[in-house]
This record gives structure tokens, C-alpha cells and sequence, in this order.
């Protein structure tokens, strides 16, 4: 089995209780407020502004033997730079004053992630941070867009209000892509081992965010 697949396969249960977080329930019943929805835009500006420096940490600290992965991590970040800008010029659309958002903290479960990220790639290994692409850019592919007609339908807002979620639904799509042709080339047991744990955990702490939305929180069992 390509390590792709394995890698699928292994964070299914982790990949599904994700997706019980309330919040998403309420996006496509159209039960979702614009507050909940700017909340939800304040979040994903809080930990997307980090991608960029995260990805210059993880291709910092990647040994030579794995050159081949430093130059699509430069891929990655010519990608990903400006995309915490999108989100907030979203909130403006909706309302929002993105300078407050830009100036405010984040909340404890996205700041607990963001730190995970970091000391994975300082600490641990550079590798498990692709344990947090996987859960990124797969969550946004199967509910960005579902996501985004659902809200604009419910709450009336404009195309511009929706930038972040449209840009992920279909961008994602060539990432994953990219990002499976990449890990097809992991072939250390052990570094696979890593990615596949640190997923699990990425999508624990990224469900987190989403069930702090609505005031809830799942107790960790990864």
C-alpha cells in the first residue's frame, strides 16, 4: 500500500470525529449565525498566519538527505503567503473590522495547536508537520465549499465574504495531490509512524478549534 493510502486509512476515526464538531452541523443546516461565522474567520486568521512561518522552520531544519522535500516546501510557501490576508479582508465583508481581528488574541485550543506545530518542527521532527498539512488541506477539500454555500445562502453575504473558503475547496484539491506524490516518498517506517501519529493529533487539537466555536471540547484519547 502507498504510504498515501496507509496514511489515509490510519486517521479515518480521527479524521471523523472532526467532523461531529456542532459547528459544522450548523454551517450546512443553515442554523449558522454571522457572528459564528466571523468567530470562525478569527480562528482560521489566527493559526493560517503561521503557515508560512511554519513551512520556513520546517525547510530550515530538513537534513540534506531530504533536499527533495525542502524544494516543495519553497512550493508550499509561495502558495500559501497572503492567504491570512484573504481571511481577513472576508471579515471585512461580512462587517467585521479585520484591523480588531488582526490586533486580538487568539483562542486557547488554536494557539495550542499553532504551538504544537512549532515545537513539532523545532523539537521533534520537520517531517511531523506534514502530519498537519494532511489535516488541512484535506478538511478544507471535503467541506469549504459545501461550507461557504451554505452560509451564504443562510446569511445573504457577497461572494468577497467568502474568498478563504472558496480558494481552499478548489486550491486544496491540486495540493492534496501534490502532497500524496510527496509522501509516496516517505519509505522510513519510522518517519511514516511519525506523520501518521502526528496527524491524528493535528486533528484532534484542529477539532478543537472548531468545537470551541459553539463552546465545547473534546477530552484528548489520541
Amino acid at each position: 500500500m502507498a504510504f498515501f493510502d496507509e496514511l489515509q486509512m490510519q486517521t479515518t476515526d480521527a479524521r471523523a470525529q472532526l467532523f461531529t464538531a456542532p459547528v459544522f452541523e450548523k454551517a450546512f443546516s443553515g442554523d449558522i449565525s454571522l457572528e459564528l461565522y466571523i468567530d470562525f474567520l478569527t480562528q482560521a486568521y489566527h493559526h493560517v498566519k503561521h503557515t508560512v512561518p511554519l513551512l520556513m522552520t520546517v525547510g530550515g531544519r530538513l537534513p540534506e538527505s531530504k533536499e527533495w522535500l525542502r524544494t516543495a516546501v519553497a512550493e508550499y510557501i509561495e502558495e500559501e503567503v497572503g492567504h491570512q490576508e484573504w481571511i481577513l479582508n472576508d471579515i471585512a465583508a461580512c462587517g467585521g473590522d479585520k484591523e480588531k481581528v488582526r490586533r486580538s488574541q487568539p483562542g486557547l485550543h488554536t494557539e495550542l495547536m499553532v504551538a504544537y506545530a512549532y515545537d513539532m518542527a523545532q523539537r521533534v521532527n520537520p517531517l511531523g508537520f506534514f502530519g498537519m498539512v494532511h489535516v488541512l488541506e484535506g478538511t478544507s477539500i471535503s467541506s469549504a465549499d459545501k461550507a461557504a454555500d451554505s452560509i451564504k445562502t443562510t446569511l445573504g453575504l457577497p461572494d468577497k465574504a467568502f474568498s478563504y473558503l472558496r480558494s481552499h475547496g478548489a486550491l486544496d484539491q491540486e495540493h492534496v495531490k501534490f502532497f500524496e506524490g510527496l509522501m509516496n516518498q516517505i519509505s522510513d517506517p519510522a518517519e511514516q509512524a511519525l506523520i501518521i501519529e502526528s496527524a491524528k493529533r493535528f486533528y484532534y487539537l484542529y477539532g478543537n478549534i472548531f468545537r470551541s466555536l459553539t463552546g465545547e471540547t473534546m477530552p484528548c484519547s489520541v
